[in-house]
């Protein structure tokens, strides 16, 4: 079985190709270009270099969130533009869940973190790979309650491992995840989705996930709220 996933939901951009749990090729690009600029060529690379095309692609997989709304959805617009000319179905994966992947096996809890400003992060945890709780949107000290009822060591990764840690280091059993994995690797997506096949849908049916709205939506919802508040 052969997964080209991809993963855009962060400021990172990676593509990768795995059969039967070997991963053939990954390309992870860390640059500061849109997506729009990196992800086809990742795309292309990944295929000619393991000298396969789409039709050899079993299934397609990527994450679908929680992250960056304009990644996202250029990561799902460029799955579905290979899958559904082939008639391949795709397995959508937590970007949260991708980024503990490495951690499956860490002595305690894996939690995976991204700064959503603001004082927030989206997070989720999970111990020996079974999830703790769900993708969340969370303050960071409603965060510090949540792991500290597990009363276990734990280790943050993501983009917001730094901001997490130098927040609750103090009075909270943590670590930080080396800096060389805090971001989600295409790779990671491909394995989980091995293990989801049941979980694969069409094209169609693939959605974004958003933890809360965009923040241009935010800001016209209290601009509007403002307006009512005045009248």
């Amino acid at each position: 079985m052969k997964i080209l996933a991809l993963d855009s939901a962060a400021k990172t951009a990676s593509v990768s190709i795995t059969e039967d749990g070997k991963v053939l090729s990954e390309f992870f690009l860390n640059v500061g270009l849109t997506h729009s600029e990196t992800l086809l060529p990742l795309i292309s690379f990944s295929l000619v270099s393991t000298k396969n095309t789409v039709n050899d692609i079993d299934y397609f997989a990527l994450t679908v969130g929680p992250g960056s709304f304009t990644g996202i959805r250029i990561g799902a617009a460029a799955v579905k533009g290979m899958a559904l000319p082939v008639n391949k179905k795709i397995i959508p994966v937590s970007s949260l869940e991708a980024i503990c992947y490495p951690y499956r096996d860490f002595n305690g809890i894996a939690c995976g973190v991204m700064d959503a400003r603001n004082n927030q992060v989206y997070c989720a945890a999970f111990k020996n790979g079974e999830r703790l709780f769900d993708d969340s949107a969370l303050m960071i000290e409603e965060l510090k309650a949540v792991l500290k009822e597990k009363g276990e060591k734990v280790v943050f990764i993501g983009d917001g491992a730094k901001l997490v840690y130098d927040s609750l280091s103090d009075g909270l059993d943590c670590i930080r995840a080396k800096s060389e994995i805090e971001f989600p690797h295409a790779s990671s997506v491909a394995l989980i989705a091995e293990s989801k096949t049941e979980e694969a849908v069409d094209g169609a049916q693939i959605v974004p996930v958003y933890l809360r709205l965009p923040q241009a939506q935010r800001e016209l919802n209290n601009k509007n709220n403002k307006k009512e508040d005045e009248k």
